[in-house]
């Protein structure tokens, strides 16, 4: 068997640290919630390998540079509610309720929604609600939010959760430009979004956050 605890500090310190993410709370949040874990079974023994991780269709684990590149920017603070759109089996909400006061996990999938429910309580996340629901209506009952993390590629963010954004907020998303690709983080502004490119990255674009493309004769 793997020695998964030598392989998250191997992924910390080869593919965090590099990737100038100094911030204590990540750093310490991924050295020790066991990915592994988190990920289909089949999976397993990859799961510290960098590069996404497959869930089936267009959802994914985001690969550990750009997950923690994205956390980093967000520096999301202890008093915060943080809105984790695409959950999947539960790692980033498991790292994100380190840093923040609570995390919303929003899964469309109700099987992985049940399976994150269970590993999360399993490993002591008891600041996480699990939400099911369609991932680009967002989760309002919740809301207003402090941050939102889009844990999946976009080419476009539906209002609905633009609008879930608390004013001063900020959201953060790997956008989708035919081949390319970058993470923006966008700060709420007087009811606006003003977006800035943070680095380049990639991720599949998920169901229900494509461009809406103009029909054409």
């Amino acid at each position: 068997m793997p020695d998964f605890r030598q392989l998250r500090t191997t992924m910390v310190d080869t593919q965090v640290r590099p990737s100038d993410v100094t911030k204590f709370p990540i750093i310490a949040a991924m050295l020790d919630i066991p990915r592994e874990d988190f990920v289909p079974d089949a999976q397993r023994d990859t799961a510290y390998v960098g590069g996404d991780i497959s869930l089936g269709g267009s959802r994914v684990v985001l690969d550990p540079r750009t997950f923690s590149k994205m956390l980093d920017a967000l520096a999301i603070e202890n008093n915060e509610l943080v809105l984790d759109i695409g959950a999947g089996l539960g790692y980033s909400s498991a790292v994100i309720a380190r840093m923040a006061q609570a995390v919303v996990a929003l899964e469309e999938n109700e099987e992985m929604a049940a399976q994150a429910a269970s590993l999360l309580a399993d490993h002591g996340a008891d600041n996480v609600v699990i939400e099911v629901g369609a991932l680009q209506d967002g989760e309002e009952q919740h809301g207003l939010y402090d941050v939102v993390m889009i844990e999946g590629g976009v080419e476009e963010i539906p209002e609905a959760i633009l609008s879930q954004v608390k004013d001063g907020g900020r959201i953060c998303a790997v956008f989708l430009d035919g081949s390319l690709g970058a993470v923006r983080l966008g700060y709420k502004i007087d009811g606006k979004m003003s977006w800035r490119m943070i680095f380049n990255a990639t991720a599949p674009v998920m169901n229900g956050f494509e461009a809406k493309r103009a029909f054409a004769l």
